[in-house]
């Protein structure tokens, strides 16, 4: 196990993590899950019905694309690794983001980490995760923090918010594309995981189902509900957000369509994802409550699936003193299933 950087991370970043994650939702309630195709395609079935653009079955048959990765600006160099400003082309978009690159010899696994909500109008490049870059890249990864379109230097989506943010998943697939197809000596992209926390958790769990076979792994902190409405109830609605009306009039309550808003869920695909996932969530979590995560659990067991619950006694969304045993293993799990 080398953990030769969780004192120097744990010791001296500024916490700079998203908070706004969505949903809040009962416990007992679970999706059903769908009828897909094989675990390792991302192509779905021919349906009789015509698929609504937004919706997960959207995601799926999209061509997904991922390519045009360019090195900026250094940001800073330590002896461990050197940091970088990055863009990226995802289906069409320019998305900007931050990449640390391990000193020494490559090529060396990649990670692409997935923020939470941060608004637009303040975030800066590589916010959110900053204590997982460091810490990761001193583990010898490359670490691709991606920003997602409408951040930092991205380009615009004007449509995203209403269409509940599922162009935050093509993003994060496009970057997995973009390392694979960079051709960087640095990078094996044969090796490459996810890490989300919290609103980025959601944009894993999407990946997973949406492109089962496109990484080897993923880790998520704090995520949201796998129930959109759960994150809209609490986030949005709950806090009187206009954007919940305009979703309301563009795509129904819930109440009204709960089609459209099952085929919105993960967890209604949960059948499609095919690697091993680790959630790592705190007891006293009053942002995104534990059992969002409980309810995930219990619909990838129920499917099959390769998936572990961590829980941290007093812990909240943030994480605070566990989050170096979080991050022991969270290397530990990528160790296993990336080297």
């Amino acid at each position: 196990m080398r953990l030769r950087g969780l004192a120097c991370a744990a010791a001296g970043l500024s916490l700079l993590l998203a908070v706004g994650c969505t949903g809040g939702g009962d416990e007992g309630a679970r999706e059903t899950p769908s009828a897909s195709p094989s675990p390792r395609t991302t192509t779905a079935s021919p349906s009789p019905s015509p698929v609504d653009p937004v919706s997960i079955q959207a995601l799926i048959q999209r061509d997904h694309r991922g390519s045009d990765l360019r090195l900026g600006t250094v940001l800073a160099r330590t002896a461990a690794y050197t940091s970088y400003a990055v863009t990226y082309e995802s289906d069409g978009l320019t998305i900007s983001g931050l990449m640390n690159i391990p000193s020494g010899k490559g090529p060396f696994p990649a990670l692409v980490l997935a923020h939470g909500y941060i608004d637009p109008a303040v975030y800066t490049t590589g916010r959110g995760l900053a204590r997982e870059q460091d810490l990761l890249a001193r583990e010898g990864y490359v670490v691709l923090h991606t920003d997602y379109r409408n951040h930092a230097r991205s380009d615009d989506d004007p449509d995203n918010d209403v269409n509940l943010r599922l162009g935050y998943t093509s993003d994060v697939i496009g970057a997995v594309l973009a390392l694979r197809g960079s051709g960087r000596p640095e990078i094996d992209g044969d090796r490459i995981g996810l890490l989300g926390r919290s609103m980025g958790g959601g944009v894993v769990y999407n990946t997973l189902v949406v492109a089962p076979g496109l990484v080897d792994a993923a880790v998520v902190f704090a995520p949201v509900s796998g129930r959109p409405q759960d994150n809209i109830d609490r986030f949005q609605r709950g806090e009187g957000d206009p954007i919940a009306a305009e979703i309301d009039t563009a795509h129904g309550t819930p109440e009204q369509d709960p089609q459209f808003w099952r085929n919105v869920s993960p967890l209604t695909f949960v059948d499609r994802a095919t690697e091993p996932l680790l959630i790592h969530h705190g007891t006293a979590d009053d942002t995104c409550p534990l059992a969002w995560s409980k309810r995930t659990v219990a619909a990838f067991e129920a499917a099959g699936k390769d998936v572990e619950l961590r829980q941290y006694r007093g812990e909240g969304h943030t994480f605070g003193p566990q989050w170096p045993d979080a991050m022991e293993a969270t290397t530990a799990f990528f160790e296993k299933h990336l080297r």
